[in-house]
């Protein structure tokens, strides 16, 4: 073997061994990747979780379209995870949480799941549901403060992670004012799980979102007005102090 076909053997070899190395490398990113989002999740491989749909309000059963964009980014996720999704109406959810990771979608006007998670878990949100028109159709309590809803315009929804205890799977709620701002928190939920992860370490959170101008760009613009975590936990207030009227 002269020395030309000995530095072709060799620069293939060392090539050969470049890209196995990188292989592993990516790999080992991407399973390290997917078990911490797995974790924050509470989705270990073929694991199953619950979708709780709420109704649509003026639908007869129905499930608005929104939240059916909102239960397609969650199923996408539960794809990522290697997990399985069990899709559940809210009124036949009639179970614990902790064994089982969980989403529950929709308002307590038309999640009656969810109206159970806030009374037992966030006793310091209130919502008001009555249907008649109003300044306060609609507005969330958290806390000592309210938030209005301004439809088309200024829109709310709460983000939450609870667990509860350590090795229990968490339950995640998407409760907004409209439909649409359901599918905004699935959205921001899947952009930033990485952020929250880091954060908040696989503890509880309730974030209050706020959805910018939806009538003109639909879900897309959400903007964090804050960690409401420890307002939304403790016990509500006599009254609320203030009023917002959060402009986009």
């Amino acid at each position: 073997m002269n020395d030309d076909v000995r530095n072709i053997v060799l620069g293939l070899i060392a090539a050969g061994i470049s890209a196995a190395l990188g292989w592993l490398a990516r790999t080992y990113l991407w399973r390290r990747r997917l078990r911490r989002k797995q974790a924050f999740f509470g989705l270990p491989g073929n694991s199953e979780c619950l979708l709780v749909v709420n109704r649509d309000a003026g639908g007869d059963g129905a499930v608005h379209r929104h939240d059916v964009f909102a239960l397609l980014e969650l199923s996408a996720l539960i794809k990522d995870c290697a997990a399985h999704a069990q899709i559940v109406s809210h009124d036949t959810a009639q179970q614990g949480f902790g064994e089982r990771t969980e989403f529950c979608v929709g308002g307590p006007a038309s999640n009656r799941r969810m109206a159970a998670h806030l009374q037992s878990l966030l006793p310091g949100v209130k919502i008001n549901t009555t249907p008649e028109p109003g300044p306060d159709r609609a507005a969330f309590q958290v806390g000592s403060e309210r938030y209005r809803l301004e439809p088309g315009t200024s829109e709310h929804v709460l983000l939450a992670r609870l667990t509860g205890g350590q090795d229990a799977r968490p339950v995640f709620l998407l409760c907004g004012q409209r439909a649409i701002t359901n599918q905004a928190a699935a959205r921001y939920l899947m952009r930033h799980y990485e952020k929250l992860q880091r954060k908040h370490r696989g503890g509880s959170f309730v974030l209050l979102l706020k959805v910018v101008n939806s009538q003109a760009y639909g879900p897309d613009v959400v903007q964090l007005i804050g960690d409401v975590t420890r307002a939304a936990q403790a016990p509500l207030p006599a009254a609320p102090r203030t009023s917002h009227r959060a402009t986009g």
